[in-house]
């Protein structure tokens, strides 16, 4: 598309064309099949003072809001020499890798209904009493994203995410209820299709847990971290303060995490990279630069950070491509895209079998991060002579994160990647996570 852009002032157009759809169960019963088309653009104005926003969902209305936030804005003929405008590249790209038979988009009412039964089907084992409600579902998001500049850019990409998601509320011992289930996730419907065993895994996991957890002895232990609760203490433990845009104002955030800084075991190494087809595949970021490879840690070693243009600019370092917006009603800001701890060198059954006394964290029902981080756990299994034992009810697991980087004394070979979403200021964002298995002394669990 061509805009007649105003003279001395940077001017963005992101349009965004977004298509999703939703199919869920509760047992027998259907709960949501819709389906949202919706395309709409945000058009931004920069004075070098001020940013000068407006949305609409007329694409042709959009010269129109351009003509109407340049009367806002006051002229500037250096606006081209403004450190953020230097930073926001020019890139002229058309990336669109979900079309055809490929895309999600295609897929009719029968479609999705045909996905939910199909596994309904194969994981539902009425004969199970213990199995007192399932929920099964269907959802996908595909966005065609396009962005123009008054500096020459021009970018064409596209987006899809699918989940099949199957859940079971389960009643174990001393009537306590327990939630289990799992998520498959992928960017096409090839990659949904015939897995019904993970699930079923899953299932029967979490009846056994159910049936034959005990409650944990609060105290300090070893702990290994499965490759999925792994991925969350990077998420948000480490990702968040790899965030440039929250040091802005925090000094003592810079002093700490000082670049060429030992942070952690050497074992230890945390990338994000926006290339990888995973649920936090990014090109290009919302405001038109190539999304770089970040050793946030390499080799134990502060390595790097996250940035937009705005953030770059004032901590004078270069743009990452990690401006995201959740979608053409905000504004981009500082985000993670696939985030992940780097496999190391260990075998995780010997990670496991080299634990005299500690806990396997298995899964995890919600992660938060600061200095402290707090993991509540789902499952967790007690170590005893390097092999797993009983199930244990464990609460929550809390670490501090300078401290358990150090502490991580094994890094298992075996890389495994998640979908999330990810929440700040508000705005929700499809990301990637990732980690191995990994040992640290020590963690309190209670």
């Amino acid at each position: 598309m061509k805009f007649k852009f105003p003279k001395d002032l940077y001017t963005d157009v992101r349009i965004e064309d977004q298509k999703s759809a939703s199919y869920e169960m509760q047992d027998d019963e259907v709960l949501f099949n819709s389906e949202i088309c919706e395309k709409g653009a945000m058009i931004r104005i920069f004075d070098g003072k001020m940013w000068y926003t407006a949305e609409t969902n007329d694409i042709d209305a959009i010269q129109k809001k351009i003509d109407e936030l340049a009367k806002l804005a006051t002229p500037n003929p250096e606006i081209l020499e403004n450190p953020i405008v230097k930073n926001c590249s020019v890139n002229k790209v058309n990336i669109l890798k979900f079309n055809g038979k490929n895309s999600f988009r295609n897929l009719t009412k029968e479609d999705r209904e045909k996905i939910v039964n199909y596994y309904r089907k194969k994981c539902i084992d009425k004969s199970i009493s213990e199995i007192k409600v399932t929920y099964a579902s269907f959802t996908y998001r595909n966005v065609i994203k396009e962005l123009y500049t008054s500096k020459g850019t021009e970018i064409i990409q596209d987006m899809q995410r699918g989940d099949v998601d199957m859940w079971f509320r389960i009643l174990g011992k001393d009537n306590i209820t327990y939630g289990g289930g799992e998520q498959l996730w992928g960017s096409d419907l090839k990659s949904l299709k015939g897995r019904e065993q993970e699930i079923i895994e899953q299932r029967d996991r979490t009846l056994d847990f159910a049936r034959n957890n005990v409650p944990v002895e609060p105290g300090e232990y070893v702990c290994v971290l499965s490759p999925s609760v792994t991925s969350v203490f990077t998420h948000e433990s480490f990702g968040h303060k790899s965030e440039a845009d929250l040091m802005l104002n925090d000094k003592t955030l810079r002093e700490e995490w000082t670049m060429g800084k030992l942070v952690a075991n050497t074992k230890v190494s945390i990338v994000d990279e926006g290339d990888s087809m995973l649920h936090g595949y990014c090109p290009y970021d919302d405001e038109g630069n190539k999304k770089k490879k970040v050793w946030l840690i390499q080799d134990g070693i502060l390595s790097g950070r996250l940035h937009d243009a705005k953030s770059a600019a004032v901590l004078g370092e270069e743009p990452t491509g990690n401006a995201r917006a959740q979608d053409y009603n905000c504004s981009p800001i500082v985000r993670m895209t696939n985030t992940y701890m780097l496999a190391g060198p260990d075998d995780p059954e010997k990670i496991i079998k080299d634990v005299k006394d500690g806990i396997y964290i298995y899964d995890w029902h919600y992660g938060t991060g600061n200095s402290t981080f707090t993991i509540q756990p789902q499952k967790c299994y007690r170590i005893r002579d390097g092999k797993l034992c009983e199930p244990l009810r464990v609460n929550v697991v809390t670490g501090n994160v300078f401290q358990t980087l150090y502490d991580i004394d094994a890094v298992g070979d075996d890389l495994r990647f998640f979908s999330g979403m990810c929440g700040k200021n508000g705005q929700n964002l499809f990301t990637a996570t990732g980690g191995p298995t990994i040992r640290v002394k020590k963690l309190m669990i209670n």
